[in-house]
This record gives structure tokens, sequence and C-alpha cells, in this order.
């Protein structure tokens, strides 16, 4: 294996590796406040609301990010939305995102007993500091783990951006392997940036798991 070419290529290999954790963040960000006002509309909003948002569940879920990535950089324009690549990745993401999210916080809202929501309004709390003081903390606790492991697969679905010539790392990859005829280096490079990600990302989910099961439990 020849490692040298790392020497050319490198610079490009770290933009590229910004720009994925770019847009892994801003998705992951993105896509998790509109899952959250998914899961909140399920529960509070009306029935039609509540069909309406599982069909918007089902259809996102159904179909593959690639698909839903294409539909909207090259199927946008016809009906007036023309986005750069960068921001189309962006909104794929999030769009792509946000049914999964939603479903992780509905299951944990499901999981906080309902014996406490009850003496809460038993004592004239209102339905906003209910949802701020008990089902958005005892929730995040019962969802982090499913919370931190699909921001994980998101990592993983950046690399879809370079389909649409978004310069993330993968394209930068891409470049490498095509004009040098080195893959197994560029996959390689590419596998060492992944993993260092996704431990980074597993680290900081269970230091903010402790963080909140400690600060839970000072409370009570």
């Amino acid at each position: 294996m020849d490692w040298s070419i790392l020497q050319q290529y490198g610079p490009g290999l770290l933009s590229g590796f910004g720009t994925t954790i770019l847009c892994w963040l801003l998705g992951t960000v993105f896509g998790m406040a509109l899952g959250l006002v998914l899961a909140l509309a399920q529960r509070y909003g009306a029935r039609w609301l509540n069909r309406v948002i599982q069909v918007y569940v089902e259809i996102i879920r159904g179909t593959p990010f690639l698909v839903q990535l294409f539909v909207l950089y090259y199927g946008g324009p016809l009906v007036g939305l023309r986005l750069d690549a960068l921001p189309a990745g962006l909104l794929g993401l999030t769009v792509y995102g946000s049914p999964y999210f939603a479903e992780i916080f509905r299951s944990g809202f499901r999981a906080v007993p309902h014996g406490q929501i009850e003496a809460a309004r038993a004592i004239g709390m209102t339905e906003a500091s209910i949802v701020r003081r008990i089902l958005l903390p005892l929730g995040l606790v019962s969802s982090l783990p499913a919370l931190v492991n699909f921001s994980i697969i998101l990592t993983k679905e950046t690399v879809i951006l370079s389909i649409i010539t978004v310069p993330e790392l993968m394209y930068q990859v891409q470049r490498m392997s095509t004009e040098t005829f080195r893959y197994l280096e560029a996959n390689l490079v590419l596998a060492l940036f992944f993993w260092a990600l996704v431990e980074a990302i597993s680290n900081a989910g269970r230091w903010l798991e402790a963080r909140i099961t400690k600060h839970l439990v000072e409370r009570t």
C-alpha cells in the first residue's frame, strides 16, 4: 500500500470529513427537532392530523433515502424548489430522519409512567408544564439510546450525498481513488474516518445519558 498519496489528498479528505460532520450534525439536529414536533403533534393533535403524520412517516420510512434525495434534488425544480447540492442534502437528511426520530420520541413518551402525568394534572399543572418538566425529561432518558443509535445510522447515510455532488468525505474519497487508482487506501481512509466519528458519537451519548440520569436522581 502506498500511503504517500495522503500528502497530496489529505487536505481534501479533511475538508470532506468536515463537510460530512456538518451534514450529519445539522441533519441530526433538524431531523430530531422535526421528529419531536411530529411526536408531540401525534400525542396532542387532532385525529386527522395524526393520520396525516402517520402517512408521512410510512412514506418516508418505506422509501430509500437515495430515491428521496433524487426526487428532492432533481424533481424539486419542477415544482419551483431549486436548491444547491449542500442545502438539498441537509434538507434530505432532515426529512429522512424525522419520521424515525418521531417514532423514537413517541415510544419514549409512552414509557413515561401515566401516574406521574395524572398526578401533575391533579395538582393543577398545565399541559405545557407537564411536557416541559415531566414528559420531555423522562421520555428523553428512555429514548436516548435509540436516538444515539439512529444518529450513528445517519452518519453512514451521508455518503449518499456524494451522488448529488455534495463535497463530503465519500465524494473526496471517490475523487482520490479515480485519480490514483488506489482503491484500497482510499476506502481504508473512509472506514477509519467513519469509525472515529461513530466512536465519538457513542462516547458522547454515554456521557449525556449519565449526566441526565444523575440530574434526574438529584431532583428526586
